[in-house]
């Protein structure tokens, strides 16, 4: 079965740290670009980070540049976004997707987003301030 699977999320104080995963099952990861999306209560999903397959290349929006970091482990089929000096405005359902066309070339997917490949389900990251 073709799944990703995100886990880490979690209640962190404002400045703190969290590092969530994305694993894949059915499919190797390396092989597909990975995007990072978020969603707040009453707000639009929004792309907030990718990771190439292609190039290796890693994009940023704004909002999360200089404090998000997204890389992958391909031994372990799993994507990583590592957030640091976290905000309450970071409060979001957290869930990345994979496409076997590479989304990442040059930024971070705008809406409206392309159909992509796998969608995991979400985890919640709750900061408090």
């Amino acid at each position: 079965q073709v799944q990703l699977v995100e886990s880490g999320g979690g209640l962190v104080p404002a400045g703190g740290s969290l590092r969530i995963s994305c694993s894949a099952s059915g499919f190797t990861l390396d092989d597909y670009t990975i995007g990072w999306f978020r969603q707040a209560p009453g707000k639009e999903r929004e792309a907030i980070s990718c990771i190439s397959h292609s190039t290796g290349r890693t994009n940023y929006v704004d909002s999360v540049k200089g404090r998000f970091t997204v890389s992958r482990d391909n031994a372990k089929n799993t994507v990583y976004l590592q957030m640091n000096s976290l905000k309450p405005e970071d409060t979001a359902v957290y869930s990345c997707a994979a496409d076997a066309v590479d989304f990442c070339i040059i930024a971070v997917p705008r809406p409206p987003y392309p159909t992509l490949d796998v969608w995991g389900r979400g985890t919640q990251v709750t900061v408090s301030s």
